[in-house]
């Protein structure tokens, strides 16, 4: 049997969609052994949490003016549906909706705004204390956010237990400060970096995305983490060369930090190698802001949101799957240590994979040392690397092998969640006998 862990995150657990970063961790864990704390308007699907606790901005707000409002909602697994048919959110009117896109942009004015709603802690009910007691979590396990009420969560719950904290650290927050001179973006990162400091003292330990940021955390906060890579369900098919009449040509994930950009660079390219080859580009996001730019974009093809089943047929389909990341310093700042659950599904699939971004970025870096893909840190040679990708299927067939070999060495997932049972077991094991 696996210690009983409670999770902290912003989005709701689940295999098959949002969050399925988790299922490198929790694969095989027994459901009545976890359970998870979130924020996301959304009702959750099922997942391996036999309970789910919801506690959102908007009730948070109500109890401000009505103080009989529940904040918190219990979701249990036998109740759930199997899936989600669409990751839209469920606010309930269009007033909230608008209001949690204006918070995705996160700002730090976003930021501090949530964090002051949340400080009055209207979260912390009886009901909530009550469903923790039941659970007697023996371990927390904070998905790390950028949003203050995340981490005080997380605290809040190993304190009360005398519990540790294992942290999922795959985005750089602490270290990633701007050199902006704005007093809003210098009071959220002061105040922010004071809380990240009092989590990570807490006794624990933590989880990394990749040895590039694993590295940098341990060293800073003297902590033994170690690297737990996330995996893919797919089926990988069998090698054939990409097809030169009409490539079927995929990208799948999110397009903001630049990535809107770097999608438009590669359409262009497709271009000038022949006016036929469309770049087809599959995303949740239906933020104007980040979608206009595709209108300029003839070899672009946006739809939309489609079912993680349908991204897992498609991407194996695919003859070219495609990863990419943003050059504006910003944007890599952010992404230079993500290696998302795009490169586990690229490795696994056998389509051809095509990185463009920035050295710099965590997944670009990443694809480089592997081998498996075709990258491009250059937009000037963007066009020539496809032209040689696509023409060379000695050299897909190498990448293919190489992809393989990777898939099996980094991205197996009994041996990631064989590496997070070592790590809970090891913090529980050690706060214990520091008693």
């Amino acid at each position: 049997m696996h210690p009983r862990v409670l999770i902290v995150g912003t989005v709701p657990y689940n295999r098959k969609s949002t969050s399925r970063a988790f299922d490198a961790y929790f694969h095989f864990w027994e459901p009545e052994n976890l359970a998870q704390i979130f924020s996301n308007t959304k009702k959750p699907c099922k997942g391996h949490c036999a309970e789910l606790y919801q506690i959102t901005d908007q009730r948070m707000l109500r109890r401000w003016f009505a103080p009989r409002t529940r904040t918190g909602r219990i979701f249990r697994r036998v109740e759930l549906p199997e899936r989600w048919e669409s990751t839209d959110l469920e606010t309930g009117s269009a007033a909230a909706d608008r209001a949690y896109r204006l918070g995705s942009r996160h700002t730090p004015l976003t930021h501090l705004l949530r964090g002051l709603l949340w400080r009055k802690r209207f979260w912390c009910t009886a009901e909530l204390n009550a469903w923790l007691d039941a659970f007697q979590p023996e371990c927390v396990f904070l998905a790390f956010s950028n949003d203050y009420f995340i981490l005080r969560i997380a605290l809040y719950a190993a304190q009360r237990y005398h519990i540790p904290i294992v942290s999922a650290i795959g985005d750089d927050y602490y270290f990633c400060r701007n050199r902006s001179l704005s007093p809003l973006y210098q009071l959220y990162m002061g105040t922010y970096q004071r809380l990240v400091r009092r989590v990570l003292a807490h006794p624990g330990s933590a989880v990394y995305i990749s040895d590039k940021i694993r590295d940098k955390y341990n060293e800073a906060f003297r902590l033994k983490g170690e690297t737990v890579y996330l995996s893919s369900e797919l089926c990988r098919r069998p090698f054939h060369p990409v097809d030169l009449s009409q490539p079927r040509i995929t990208y799948f994930g999110n397009i903001r930090m630049g990535r809107n950009q770097s999608l438009c660079d590669l359409a262009n390219a497709l271009r000038q190698i022949n006016p036929a080859w469309r770049l087809d580009v599959y995303s949740n996001e239906r933020e104007p802001s980040v979608t206009k730019l595709f209108s300029s974009c003839e070899n672009l093809r946006f739809h939309g949101s489609v079912p993680y089943e349908s991204v897992c047929r498609m991407i194996v389909e695919s003859d070219i799957t495609v990863i990419v990341e943003g050059f504006r310093p910003a944007d890599v700042d952010k992404s230079r240590y993500s290696l998302s659950t795009k490169a586990a599904d690229a490795l696994a699939s056998g389509a051809a994979i095509l990185a463009y971004g920035s050295f710099e970025c965590g997944v670009i870096e990443y694809m480089h040392s592997t081998g498996a893909a075709a990258v491009c840190t250059d937009p000037a040679k963007l066009e020539q690397t496809i032209r040689a990708m696509t023409g060379d299927p000695q050299a897909q067939r190498r990448m293919y092998e190489n992809a393989m070999r990777i898939s099996t060495e980094h991205h197996d997932l009994w041996v990631s969640t064989e590496t997070v049972r070592r790590v809970v077991e090891r913090a529980i094991r050690e706060m214990e006998e520091a008693r």
